[in-house]
């Protein structure tokens, strides 16, 4: 693509007309569409997901980029803002699917999960949020691998790996204090 600016005008791919190399975009508004998002979701582990969203979105869409139209800053927030926008109305699924299990859960007396489980590793799973309890469920119980219960979730294979990640070390901090 270096070479396109060289053609004439007539001739050039349309939107490609000065647009910087991607990888350039990339490291001078990192930063920044990273500070926005945690601005947005206050979240800083949700920020750095959305970023990625963000740039792998910027990415499969950069052949379009126009910088005629707009600075590629302002092009990635308005990414980043959609990203955000698309991560809030999951959370708020999820919160309201959380108050339903939360709900749900109050009826139940006997162990659910899984028949031979110590009452202390019971009482760990019931501690963890539905969320958590769904990716330990896919990934441990039904061993699923990471895509497959990803593609039920309906979030990338990172989130659920983060998720998953995130599960297990709040399980083991819930049997850690069951312990002691």
């Amino acid at each position: 693509m270096r070479y396109v600016n060289a053609l004439p005008a007539a001739v050039r791919p349309p939107g490609r007309v000065g647009a910087p190399p991607f990888a350039d975009v990339v490291a001078e508004h990192l930063d920044a569409v990273y500070r926005y998002l945690v601005y947005l979701t206050g979240d800083r582990a949700a920020a750095e997901d959305l970023a990625a969203e963000t740039f792998e979105r910027a990415f499969r869409s950069w052949r379009r980029f126009d910088p005629r139209r707009g600075a590629p800053r302002t092009w990635l927030c308005r990414i980043a803002h959609s990203a955000a926008v698309d991560w809030f109305r999951a959370e708020a699924r999820r919160q309201r699917r959380e108050e339903t299990y939360t709900r749900e859960e109050a009826l139940l007396e006997e162990s659910v999960f899984a028949e031979g489980l110590s009452p202390e590793l019971d009482r760990a799973l019931r501690r963890l949020t539905p969320a958590e309890r769904e990716v330990v469920a896919l990934r441990v119980l039904l061993e699923l691998d990471g895509p497959s219960a990803a593609r039920v979730l309906g979030i990338s294979a990172t989130a659920c790996s983060t998720r998953l990640s995130r599960a297990l070390k709040r399980l083991e901090e819930e049997m850690s204090d069951v312990r002691s």
